[in-house]
């Protein structure tokens, strides 16, 4: 990425950021959490059981199908000073038992691990007291530290391991990172501590929820309460109000229409018709609304004429809800004011729908009356009402995973009731409904007049077809999760509680906000400050479709979720932000990548897997540069806050600080340099000098100053930014700036030894690149650093050419290229094989270009 530049100064052209994609294989671990997290209540499956809902729940399909649920029902009121119990399963037990397969095996043999199979992620704090005595009765010299033999035995011991040398060799070089050969019991700690506390930091940042604040605020077409918000099929959402207005608004919080409901029936009455509440039956096109005068009706959703209702209600519909539970088959559900849930079974909707429509007109709307419903019309129907509440119903739904119907209120000892829909039926009860439906139709043929008064007792629920959840204040609202297996509730009280619907007792408690249910953390709080919303919330609903929440106060609001558009779906992208930097680690067979976040991630490098991740390297400033000591263990990594920082990148320990004099200009190259036995890290950028520090682990500062700058780099060095840095041993160093000079360096003694300038080819006639004479990167070959007749350095640049160079005798262009003959693009990096015969260079347009028999390029 181009980099950000200081205020006053030019903005140049720079390359193109590419993103490194992987794909990861599916894996049984793939959903689960670290096992370095803390271990949380669910683990993403439905809670099995013996005696589950689903099995033993009633069929809605046709009426007397059995049902048989133990009897539950335990207060859960806490008292002020009690503390809920916290039930918590590990996400990993059992792994070191489960089989493994060939390839699990051979994974698991690889000196990085995969992720979820490294030795470290199965010491358990039983293992660390077992090894600290083994530590110590290992060390017999006294020194308090193992080498790398006795470490592996001291392992084998501890954890019972047979044959894992090479991951408990590989764990040794993760700790010993400064290469000293032995490691302390305190280094063990400490990197182990460390790795455990990256991994839950990267596990809670990967489910960070935000939201586009503040929210999209619009003014509603509603002049009373709105009652609910809810969403169709295409995420368009859709509100209603006491006085029957009902708007419809895209995912912009754009009102496309709207329409007031009952307009025509509110003409010839004194006081019009309030409405209650509204479901949508988008299988059928239809509007449910539910209404004060104790009716239900249906309207056309798309042009919001009046179909059909049912009237003479015995109560007023409070909470309507709607559930299909086959083909054309379905539940038409209210709740009422006497605590009442009543449900409607339909067992052809289209037909029953078309024959109520025929039914005579009152107030402009055909209707039929609930006796008519109740009493079976030509099969099609069938009423059943439960007396289950002693308050008003507030919220009722049915769930067809659980086959059964949950309600709320807000008295305390009723105030979540799981239940069945027709309940138990036994054998007398049977032959008692028999009877009396022989008996109906004998008087129907007589003309005897029936007590028609018969369908709307209410019967009580067998103990067995229930499960009563006591909650102090009562439930306002619920909602099931059948991935999790969990009931969320919320109240008077303002405490949202989570519940295992099978035994009715509290599991976690919540404070108002937006919760990781798995980790019982808290994921995002949204303040009236940020959110900007006024006025007491009347409705909301989250919409999958859109992801994004709508509000109702005395206005519309509209908080959308912020989702990052993936530019290809199928493929899995490795950084949320661009990638800067890529590097193969052969010791430990993993690739390290850096990206604009400041973020370093470790993959598997055979399986494309996660190994590790950490971030803020550089605070909120981009990693610019990357590169690894000699020994492969320690990354060094450069920032655009013009610092370098060593990590042992493994659990991501920051060693050490490299830090400037008096500038903090952007790094932009980084290398490691080992000459006369000593090691040292060469560094340059914005600030056009070369800046070198000593390796050593004599010096024991956190943060290091740089040696004393060369003579020669400060009277006769770059006069622009430098872009790129090579060394060449025994003693050569190379730095190409954005004015299209390469200089090589004597290391020893400081001083030039050649400049070289690039020109421009003969034949070049571009124009994209004009005014851009960077060369952004150089690279040695370092086989042909001795032989003075061929080229022995490589630059990409200027202007998308590629020169090669010969360092001797004052320094010679033995050949130059196009990368690119459009000209459109220049080479953003190059790499070499082991043997220099094949050249490899990425282009700012994604091209990837391969230069073969290098050999012949004299």
């Amino acid at each position: 990425m181009p980099p950000v530049r200081k205020p006053g100064r030019i903005i140049r052209p720079a390359s193109a950021t590419a993103k490194l994609e992987s794909y990861i294989p599916p894996s049984v671990l793939d959903d689960v959490r670290p096992a370095t997290a803390a271990a949380g209540l669910f683990t993403g499956e439905g809670q099995s059981t013996s005696s589950s809902r689903g099995a033993q729940g009633s069929s809605l399909t046709r009426p007397g199908t059995q049902s048989a649920w133990a009897s539950r029902s335990r207060d859960d009121i806490p008292k002020p000073d009690e503390q809920p119990r916290r039930l918590t399963l590990s996400c990993v037990d059992g792994l070191a038992e489960r089989p493994e397969t060939a390839a699990a095996r051979a994974r698991l043999a690889t000196p990085g691990g995969s992720f979820g199979y490294k030795i470290e992620e199965k010491i358990n704090l039983e293992h660390l007291h077992s090894l600290k005595k083994y530590f110590e009765a290992a060390d017999t010299t006294g020194s308090g530290t193992l080498s790398l033999e006795t470490f592996k035995e001291v392992i084998r011991s501890s954890l019972g391991l047979k044959k894992s040398d090479e991951q408990i060799t590989a764990l040794f070089m993760k700790i010993d990172s400064l290469s000293e050969g032995r490691i302390a019991w305190d280094e063990f700690c400490t990197y182990m501590q460390l790795e455990y506390a990256e991994k839950e930091d990267s596990y809670l940042r990967q489910k960070q929820v935000s939201f586009q604040l503040p929210a999209t605020i619009e003014s509603t077409p509603h002049r009373e309460t709105i009652l609910r918000i809810n969403n169709m099929s295409d995420g368009i959402f859709v509100a209603v109000s006491q006085d029957g207005t009902i708007s419809f608004w895209n995912s912009q919080l754009e009102l496309k229409r709207t329409r007031t409901l009952m307009a025509e029936q509110n003409v010839t009455r004194q006081k019009p018709k309030w409405i209650t509440d509204m479901v949508l039956m988008q299988q059928y096109n239809k509007i449910i609304l539910g209404t004060g005068d104790r009716e239900i009706q249906f309207y056309e959703s798309s042009t919001f004429e009046p179909y059909c209702q049912v009237s003479g209600l015995e109560t007023v519909p409070l909470k309507l809800a709607y559930n299909p539970t086959g083909y054309d088959e379905c539940l038409i559900m209210y709740g009422d004011v006497d605590g009442c849930i009543n449900i409607i079974v339909v067992y052809a909707t289209g037909e029953t729908l078309r024959t109520w429509k025929k039914m005579p007109k009152t107030d402009g709307i055909a209707s039929v009356t609930l006796e008519k419903v109740a009493h079976n019309m030509n099969g099609l129907t069938k009423f059943i009402r439960w007396k289950v509440h002693e308050d008003w119903v507030l919220e009722l739904r049915y769930f067809e995973e659980i086959r059964s119907i949950i309600s709320c209120s807000n008295h305390e000892n009723t105030a979540l009731v799981i239940g069945s829909t027709m309940g138990s039926t036994h054998v007398d009860s049977q032959l008692k409904e028999i009877k009396e439906s022989l008996n109906e139709r004998n008087n129907e043929r007589k003309g005897i007049k029936l007590n028609q008064s018969s369908y709307i007792q209410t019967r009580r629920r067998m103990e067995s077809d229930q499960t009563v959840f006591k909650v102090y204040k009562g439930v306002k609202t619920f909602d099931y999760s059948k991935d999790k297996n969990i009931i969320v509730t919320g109240g008077m009280d303002r405490i949202v509680r989570i519940w295992n619907p099978y035994v009715p007792r509290l599991v976690i408690v919540f404070k108002l906000s937006v919760w990781d249910i798995k980790d019982q953390t808290c994921m995002l709080t949204i303040r009236p400050k940020s959110h900007k919303i006024r006025g007491d919330i009347q409705a909301c609903h989250y919409n999958r479709v859109s992801r994004s929440l709508a509000i109702a106060t005395d206005l519309m609001a509209l908080l959308s979720q912020r989702v990052k558009p993936q530019q290809h779906a199928d493929i899995v992208i490795t950084h949320k932000e661009p990638v800067q930097c890529c590097k193969y680690n052969p010791s430990f067979k993993q690739v390290v990548t850096c990206s604009e976040g400041s973020a370093v991630k470790l993959w598997e490098f055979e399986t494309g897997k996660p190994v590790f991740e950490f971030s803020q390297a550089h605070g909120d400033s981009a990693i610019t540069a990357m590169i690894f000591d000699n020994t492969g263990r320690r990354l060094i990594t450069g920032g655009r806050d013009g610092k370098l920082k060593i990590w042992n990148y493994n659990n991501g320990h920051c060693l050490k600080t490299l830090e400037k004099e008096n500038s903090n200009e952007e790094v932009t190259s980084v290398t490691y340099v080992e000459m006369n036995r000593n090691r040292y890290i060469v560094s340059v950028g914005w600030d056009r000098r070369i800046n070198i520090f000593t390796d050593t682990s004599e010096d024991f500062h956190h943060v290091q100053k740089p040696l004393a700058k060369w003579t020669d780099d400060l009277q006769n060095g770059h006069k622009e930014d430098i872009l790129s840095v090579a060394s060449c041993e025994p003693n050569l160093l190379a730095t190409s700036s954005y004015d299209g000079e390469v200089i090589v360096w004597n290391m020893i003694s400081g001083h030039i030894y050649c400049h070289l300038l690039s020109r421009q080819p003969v034949d070049y006639n571009h124009t994209s690149l004009d005014g851009d004479n960077s060369i952004c990167k150089l690279i040695f070959l370092e086989p042909r650093v001795n032989n003075k007749q061929c080229a022995q350095l490589v630059a990409s640049g200027p202007r998308g050419c590629i020169h090669f160079w010969n360092i001797y005798h004052g320094g010679t262009l033995y050949s130059q290229f196009h990368s690119c003959r459009d000209g459109k693009a220049s080479v953003s990096a190059m790499a070499v094989n082991k043997d220099c015969t094949m050249l490899f260079m990425a282009d700012t347009i994604g091209m990837l270009i391969i230069l073969n028999q290098l050999i012949n390029v004299q």
